[in-house]
């Protein structure tokens, strides 16, 4: 079957969905479809700029190419799941969150942008309209089905995807370090966590991993000089594969502190290296997996933070034993390639 998987790239950002559409192409090759990854660029402001973005998703073809029909269409991303197929599936990660659950809040902007309400019901209704014209709706979580039932009386199914290459991570014995990696932006908080460092009566450390935002970099590294931390702070920017692996083996536990995360590699990757994950009461996406037993979901509280660092630093026999019922968790919930290539497929 010849597949295509439509996405969506903002240029030189690179996150979850790049990695969930390139998986989802190797995978499906591995089982003998002839898959390829199909986006558009994508810019958000000023909000004109989404409608330009909308008017190209609908207009474009993705029926055939070089003569050869394309079979299916798996779109993930707004707005080019707009586009038009008839054998289209819909595996959702999220939609334009600034014209829903994030509009009006502190990490969203279309509410603040001139005409901006109007691009938001041209959005909701466009997602009305045209949505449920796809041949199923599957999305990554329950978070997001219940975003898209909340704002659009839309039912889905959620479709858990696999972590890529689990086989690398491990657990080793814990140093004194909570890690947190992940495209730093003012979304996933990261400035919560180096905040709590001052309150810690512990000598714990903080690494952070990933690439981002630079003025959201600027704000953290200022926080924890004036603070009188930075000596405690390490920002390693990006990092392979394997150097990920490594730093959250060696870890305490794993802080995932992002406000209504759609899904969350980082939990799943937390869980496969045997480590406990610390999460906020407004995780979203996170929460679906994280509980008493092998983690802990808090106020997004520095101070707060800092008292479960502190926990994790003296305890490290319960640190373990939190990371062993998470590595049980995800090994019990048998999320994988075949089953959700079956339902894409099929």
């Amino acid at each position: 079957m010849k597949i295509g998987i439509l996405n969506v790239q903002v240029p030189f950002i690179r996150g979850g969905a790049e990695v969930l559409a390139e998986s989802l192409r190797d995978e499906l090759k591995k089982r003998g479809h002839d898959a390829d990854i199909i986006t558009i660029p994508f810019k958000w402001y000023p909000p004109e700029k989404i409608v330009d973005s909308m008017m190209v998703a609908r207009k474009i073809d993705v029926t055939e190419v070089n003569g050869e029909k394309i079979d299916r269409v798996i779109a993930l991303k707004f707005p080019v799941y707009l586009a038009n197929h008839e054998n289209k599936v819909l595996w959702l990660c999220h939609q334009h969150r600034q014209a829903y659950e994030l509009w009006g809040t502190d990490h969203g902007d279309l509410h603040a942008m001139e005409f901006g309400d109007e691009v938001r019901k041209l959005i909701v209704d466009c997602d009305n309209r045209f949505l449920p014209k796809s041949r199923k709706i599957f999305t990554i979580s329950k978070t997001v089905s219940d975003r898209l039932m909340q704002f659009n009386s839309i039912s889905s199914i959620p479709l858990y995807p696999p972590p890529k290459n689990p086989e690398i991570f491990r657990a080793e014995t814990s140093q004194d370090y909570i890690f947190y990696p992940s495209r730093i932006d003012k979304i996933k908080r990261q400035i919560l966590l180096v905040s709590a460092l001052k309150f810690c009566k512990t000598r714990i450390r903080v690494i952070i991993a990933g690439t981002g935002d630079q003025r959201t970099i600027n704000d953290i590294r200022e926080r924890a000089k004036t603070d009188g931390t930075l000596s405690r702070l390490e920002i390693r920017g990006y990092v392979s594969e394997e150097e990920k692996a490594d730093l959250y083996a060696k870890s305490l536990g794993v802080y995932f502190g992002a406000y209504q995360e759609d899904y969350g590699y980082i939990t799943l990757e937390s869980f496969y290296s045997g480590k406990p994950v610390i999460i906020h009461t407004d995780a979203g996406g996170p929460s679906e997996f994280v509980n008493e037993k092998n983690g802990f979901i808090i106020k997004p509280e520095p101070q707060e933070i800092a008292f479960v660092m502190d926990s994790l630093y003296n305890d490290r026999e319960h640190a373990k034993n939190l990371g062993n019922q998470g590595y049980e968790l995800i090994q019990n919930l048998n999320i994988n390639w075949d089953y959700v290539i079956r339902q894409l497929v099929s």
